[in-house]
């Protein structure tokens, strides 16, 4: 069961994100959680910080299209679970789409019944 509850809370923020429903994704994430992109200079601190990084994004038209997740892999370690993927992603910015093939480890933790993201990691795939 608890397996099967954090690969739901992963598959939320997936479909979250690849449909742009932007408040509903950012809850799938504790508010503490630290963030790793290949694209960002820096680690985000916080959710809060991703957010602000997130409507800057969205101030330049950006804006998520599709999201398409594959080679799937859950890992149990006790009360955290990883979830690593292939993630395949349209987007548009300022007008352009543009598909990025990118790895995503997300290392999520239950924490009063609930499963959310404390960690985000975004590498590129090809």
């Amino acid at each position: 069961m608890l397996e099967a509850d954090a690969l739901a809370a992963a598959d939320r923020i997936i479909d979250d994100f690849g449909h742009h429903r932007r408040d509903e994704y950012f809850s799938g994430f504790a508010p503490e959680a630290t963030f790793l992109f290949h694209n960002v200079a820096r680690r985000l601190e916080s959710r809060a910080a991703y957010e602000d990084l997130w409507r800057g994004w969205e101030a330049e038209g950006f804006r998520v299209l599709e999201c398409t997740s594959s080679n799937r892999r859950l890992q149990m370690v006790g009360s955290v679970a990883v979830f690593t993927h292939d993630v395949d992603t349209t987007s548009e910015l300022a007008g352009a789409v543009e598909t990025a093939r990118e790895r995503e480890t997300i290392v999520l933790a239950l924490a009063k019944g609930a499963w959310l993201c404390v960690h985000e990691h975004l590498s590129t795939r090809e």
